[in-house]
């Protein structure tokens, strides 16, 4: 019964930093799992970071070092800081939780100009 809705997408420079926000409709602290995947125009979604249902995280190889998921259980709130941003991270970001099927939100867009 969860609903998600990211917001913080925008439009920054190569190098640049961003944060992405994903609010929960109810308390985050007992969902399975959330977490963050991303679509560019003519590619297949692709898992970004997540949290694991022991609260562990999870981090795509091209974003390891660079991007940072963390949570605010009282804020219901999931977020994903991007730093050191490069081109090909542009794409479109959707937020998920999982109890136990994955909800979506409707995306943000995330562009880095070169």
């Amino acid at each position: 019964q969860v609903q998600v809705v990211e917001s913080g997408g925008g439009l920054v420079q190569a190098g640049g930093s961003l944060r992405l926000s994903c609010a929960a409709s109810r308390s985050i602290f007992s969902i399975n799992g959330m977490g963050w995947y991303r679509q560019a125009p003519g590619k297949q979604r692709e898992f970004v970071a997540g949290f694991t249902s022991s609260g562990r995280t999870n981090y795509a190889d091209s974003v390891k070092g660079r991007f940072t998921i963390s949570r605010d259980n009282a804020k219901n709130t999931v977020y994903l800081q991007m730093n050191s941003l490069k081109p090909e991270d542009t794409a479109v970001y959707y937020c998920y939780a999982a109890a136990p099927v994955k909800v979506w939100g409707q995306g943000t867009q995330v562009t880095v100009s070169s």
